[in-house]
């Protein structure tokens, strides 16, 4: 399947439709370069209920970061194909290259929504400030 280059809005709240869960508030979306490539990297811990999702995106890393984070694989079609909880900092995480894009999250977020593998996620903007 060819991929798609979706229009995100800056910020996105993130639902798990399987579940009827909020996986994420406020999610800032990384398109850019430079945005995907910096990441979270010297960043402040994430609170709960942001995040930050970057697409395009099929593997990860932690350099510089000083804090763990759950992450999620999306598929094109908004289907979680893997998950890392509580990934720790200084790590370099596999190339999955049945993922589109990947969101970041506080640890513990996956849990907390009942977020697994196979659940498909939906997306509402949700403002133009940053997490």
């Amino acid at each position: 399947m060819a991929s798609r280059r979706r229009a995100w809005p800056a910020v996105v709240r993130v639902l798990n439709a399987d579940r009827g869960t909020v996986v994420a508030e406020r999610v800032r979306v990384a398109r850019r370069l430079w945005e995907r490539g910096r990441g979270l990297m010297w960043c402040p811990p994430l609170p709960p209920g942001r995040g930050l999702l970057i697409d395009p995106c099929s593997s990860i890393h932690s350099m510089g970061m000083r804090f763990p984070i759950d992450v999620l694989y999306l598929n094109d079609e908004d289907v979680v194909v893997r998950l890392a909880e509580a990934m720790p900092p200084w790590r370099i995480g596999p190339l999955f290259t049945g993922a589109r894009y990947v969101i970041e999250l506080p640890p513990g977020s996956c849990r907390a929504s009942g977020t697994v593998v196979g659940d498909r996620l939906r997306y509402l903007a949700a403002g133009a400030d940053d997490p």
